[in-house]
């Protein structure tokens, strides 16, 4: 039985993005000084369609019907057509840090959801006490 309807589960996928995502940026920012590094970055439209595709069932009333199909391909991309500077390297090092600082408030504001729940959750064992 999912008390929650599956919210924690997505909110947890939503962490797994989110460390995900501030490993790229600290990995991009650790090669700021590496000839011929390509920034790194992780789509969250692809993870959002993986993990989508992943929950979806579909619901089949003849054998014919044909079921959902999904490939989770690499979820970190590579940006190799971007040089910032001469030695080749691809790291903007504003765009990382301004990066770095949107994924922090968003897994913030995840975490901040996911205690809400456990508090909610905890209420209710207490007997609302």
């Amino acid at each position: 039985m999912d008390i929650y309807g599956g919210t924690i589960n997505l909110l947890e996928k939503g962490l797994d993005y989110s460390s995900a995502k501030g490993k790229v940026i600290s990995q991009n920012i650790a090669n700021v000084d590496t000839p011929n590094y390509k920034s790194k970055n992780v789509d969250f439209k692809q993870v959002l369609l993986s993990e989508k595709r992943e929950m979806l069932v579909a619901y089949k009333t003849d054998v014919k019907h044909v079921d959902f199909t999904h490939s989770v391909g690499s979820k970190t991309l590579d940006i190799s057509n971007l040089r910032y500077r001469q030695d080749r390297n691809g790291v903007d090092m504003d765009k990382q840090q301004a990066d770095l600082a949107a994924n922090q408030i968003y897994n913030s504001a995840l975490i901040e959801r996911l205690n809400g729940k456990f508090n909610s959750l905890q209420s209710v064992i207490k007997g609302g006490r």
